[in-house]
């Protein structure tokens, strides 16, 4: 068998939440040996988070936690005792990358900042994945990706313009900063190899996320024009929305971008005589008479099912597309045929299904090892085997609270 990318690479992971856990899930799937460090007083705060299974509020029956932490060892460690600190740092020794997403300066109070670790292991390479990164007059702001999602100002192009804002689903940086940190993880462990000398690599969320703007910030600075909420219309497109189908909550988004393909949606619809209608012949009519257009077109989605407007639209060359929901996902038979979900048997969830890695490589791809660990699972497994404690040494740890 191959050997995987990171099949040689070690990683202590200090975050919590999203983006460290999942920069290490992805190291991980790939081949990385991760140990995710928690404590029972401060456990990952999507232990704390709803779902739970069969309604249990147990650190370890939370549904979200395993999403980002399979193919992980579970360690309990208590960075609050002296002893802790100690065991951390032998594990550093052992390691080639930490990862922490606490506050900065929180590390160096720890006696874990980069500057120590380099103490311990001189190539190290450490990722801080932070709000607002290491540095700045608001580096010391706490919060999460939900308030990022409006500092980096996604709810002013969110919505109808005519309501609030909505912010887009979740954290949205939570699903961008992660890949940003892999990338540099890379160009780090290649730059180690190279030079034999580790760096402290500084990721902000924030900047990650406002990346993400670069075409309104763009418009802004060339224009002077500030994007504004449209709702679900596009200034080159019309009809161009989601519509209501047959069915409960059921949708299906159109978007016609040109007249070869308003005449295509007509022919579907079975209305060709709105081609030659002086209110919809060229997008600019279209785009006039946009309201009356929506309503025209609903009337006809709602007879069917979304499922069968969609084939019916793509086959005529019209882009259409199923607003999918959570029962959709699982029985897509693209990305079970690309097997996005790996169905993992958990000890506590039972048949749980952890997210795969958003790409394929070939010669070295990603497999399901293990699911996510109950907090501190492999915790004196670790300690034994890894850092070759007795069982003297271990017992005497955990009676004095080593590893709560």
């Amino acid at each position: 068998m191959a050997q995987k990318v990171f099949e040689d690479v070690k990683v202590i992971d200090f975050s919590w939440v999203v983006v460290g856990p999942l920069i290490a899930k992805c190291l991980s799937d790939f081949g990385a040996t991760v140990l995710h460090i928690e404590s029972t007083t401060r456990p990952d705060t999507l232990r704390t988070t709803l779902p739970y299974k069969d309604g249990v509020q147990d650190l370890d029956f939370s549904g979200y936690f395993p999403l980002y932490n399979s193919n992980k060892y579970g360690m309990a460690l208590n960075l609050q005792h002296p002893k802790g600190i100690e065991i951390a740092k032998r594990l550093v020794a052992w390691s080639d990358i930490v990862i922490d997403s606490f506050r900065p300066g929180v590390m160096k109070r720890l006696g874990l900042g980069y500057e120590d670790l380099r103490l311990i292991k001189p190539d190290i390479i450490m990722l801080s994945t932070t709000m607002q990164g290491q540095t700045g007059p608001h580096a010391l702001q706490p919060g999460f990706g939900n308030q990022l999602v409006g500092l980096c100002g996604f709810p002013s192009l969110t919505g109808w313009p005519d309501r609030e804002a909505v912010q887009p689903y979740g954290a949205y940086t939570d699903c961008i900063a992660p890949y940003y940190g892999i990338a540099a993880l890379i160009g780090a462990l290649l730059h180690r190899d190279a030079t034999g000398r580790g760096q402290h690599l500084d990721l902000s969320q924030y900047e990650a996320g406002v990346q993400f703007m670069s075409t309104a910030l763009l418009d802004w600075v060339a224009n002077g024009r500030e994007a504004g909420r449209k709702g679900n219309s596009s200034p080159c497109a019309a009809p161009h929305g989601a519509y209501r189908c047959r069915g409960e909550d059921r949708w299906c988004t159109i978007a016609i971008f040109n007249d070869a393909e308003w005449q295509g949606l007509c022919k579907v619809m079975g209305k060709e005589n709105l081609i030659y209608d002086s209110r919809f012949v060229t997008l600019f009519d279209r785009k006039k008479n946009e309201a009356e257009l929506n309503q025209l077109v609903e009337e006809w989605t709602l007879s069917f099912g979304a499922d069968e407007i969609m084939a019916k639209l793509q086959a005529a060359g019209v882009p259409a597309g199923v607003v999918v929901n959570n029962s959709d996902l699982f029985e897509d038979p693209q990305l079970k045929e690309r097997e996005c979900f790996w169905m993992m048997d958990h000890s506590v969830l039972g048949p749980f299904p952890h997210p795969s890695p958003p790409f394929k490589l070939s010669k070295t791809p990603a497999e399901p090892r293990m699911p996510a660990p109950r907090l501190g699972e492999h915790t004196e497994c670790i300690c034994k085997k890894l850092l070759k404690m007795s069982n003297e040494e271990f017992t005497q740890l955990l009676n004095e609270d080593v590893f709560k």
